[in-house]
């Protein structure tokens, strides 16, 4: 089995005061404004027909499973027509893309996001590696992109607790375009739920935030709101069972913001399916096992986390079976000012070292990168999304060198192409 030459230093993950600090200062920074029923942030710009053929080589190709060598990606239209061998793909179509020395993989997946609700311009994303987003928390809208724009899949509000998080801390009113959503009862949650569902809702995202986390970022003041005294409301368990099962009848999967013991447990209890978060506070083992066996999807999160410290670190280390199974995805939470927006190179090395188990290998490298492609994409539900296989999206990026030996060159990508568009050709191959 190759070896990958990363050298493994968990205890230089250890958080400073000075990283408490710096987290602090970029989310009194947040842009919390409203938005109109359109995003202000989508792509405005003249969307090109895709080609109807384009042919990619390089020395290196990664098709969501296998990284392949010296092979090449046919595009036909707006979709992957074929990747094999450079030789037996040469005639196949007449435009041609050599990239050399680099890295073809599919474009990124960030499944935690707040685009909508932070106003991140949807190209930058775009261009820096990122060919879809979830959007998890903030207004409701349909499905959008993936045809040379930013793909959006969005949740719409997080339902909450009355008074409780998130609108205790960010403000403002509840409502179907805001970044929150109050039900007070099983009623309530049903019919949100299929409102949400109704609207084109990616996911169900609910709040199980009891508050108190040391070094979380929602105990970190935004603006001008003081953060309220803890412990905050939080839905009960026969609301939080309804909305499970509203959303299974509607085959919706129910995501979870915790950060904590009591809303773990109360996930658990209740069979929601996914935590939105790597929690922040330590997390008794036994609901951590609970977790792994009952292979509750997580979205790793763990840089935009990085002040909650230890118990953050060791969770995700507990958690290290389920990157092997598939359920522990990656996300990086953009929007957040402290996180790249678009592909978080320090989020997939923490990733590796933090669920390596001491020892890593080429094949946990793999499946960190698959994190963020093939499994996100299995994840999400579109036929072929994150890989570069026939029929599905022709969604790819390629980067200089090898992005399997050094993640960092992911954030800057050379060539972009989303919906067989090309957005971005830096070096301006052919």
């Amino acid at each position: 089995m190759k070896q990958i030459p990363f050298s493994l230093k968990i205890a230089a993950l250890a958080v400073t005061s000075l990283i408490t600090q710096s987290n602090a200062a970029a989310h009194n920074g947040e842009d919390h404004s409203s938005h109109s029923d359109r995003p202000a942030n989508a792509t405005h710009r003249i969307i090109p027909k895709p080609s109807n053929c384009q042919l990619l080589t390089a020395d290196r190709v990664f098709d969501g499973s296998n990284l392949l060598s010296n092979s090449a990606v046919l595009i036909k239209k707006d979709k992957i027509a074929k990747v094999g061998t450079q030789a037996s793909l040469k005639k196949s179509c007449s435009k041609k893309i050599n990239l050399g020395n680099a890295t073809i993989l599919p474009g990124f997946i960030e499944s935690h996001a707040h685009v909508s609700y932070q106003n991140v311009d949807h190209d930058t994303i775009l261009r820096h590696g990122v060919t879809t987003v979830r959007d998890v928390g903030g207004p409701l809208y349909p499905p959008m992109g993936g045809n040379g724009e930013l793909r959006l899949l969005s949740s719409g509000p997080i339902l909450q607790a009355e008074n409780g998080y998130p609108l205790n801390v960010f403000g403002g009113d509840s409502g179907y375009d805001k970044v929150g959503y109050v039900v007070k009862s099983v009623d309530e949650a049903e019919a949100a739920v299929t409102h949400l569902a109704d609207g084109g809702a990616a996911v169900i995202k609910i709040s199980l935030e009891p508050g108190g986390e040391n070094g979380a970022p929602w105990m970190m003041q935004h603006g001008e709101n003081p953060i309220p005294a803890t412990p905050w409301p939080m839905l009960s368990e026969d609301i939080v069972k309804a909305i499970v099962a509203k959303a299974e009848s509607l085959n919706k999967t129910v995501s979870a913001h915790i950060g904590e013991n009591i809303g773990a447990k109360l996930a658990l209890d209740a069979g929601v399916h996914e935590w939105t978060h790597t929690p922040c506070a330590a997390i008794d083992n036994d609901l951590i096992q609970r977790a792994v066996a009952e292979k509750i999807k997580v979205i790793s999160t763990i840089d935009t986390l990085g002040s909650c410290g230890g118990g953050l670190y060791g969770n995700a280390m507990g958690l290290a079976e389920k990157m092997a199974d598939g359920t522990l995805i990656y996300g990086a939470e953009i929007a957040h000012d402290n996180v790249p927006w678009g592909i978080d190179g320090e989020e997939l090395h923490l990733l590796l070292h933090l669920t390596s188990g001491g020892k890593i290998t080429f094949d946990k490298v793999v499946n960190v990168i698959k994190s963020a492609t093939s499994t996100a994409g299995k994840d999400l539900g579109i036929e072929g999304l994150g890989t570069l296989s026939e029929g599905a999206p022709a969604d790819v990026i390629a980067v200089r060198g090898n992005s399997f030996d050094r993640f960092k060159l992911l954030e800057y990508p050379d060539l972009v192409i989303s919906g067989g568009r090309i957005i971005v050709n830096n070096k301006n191959f052919q």
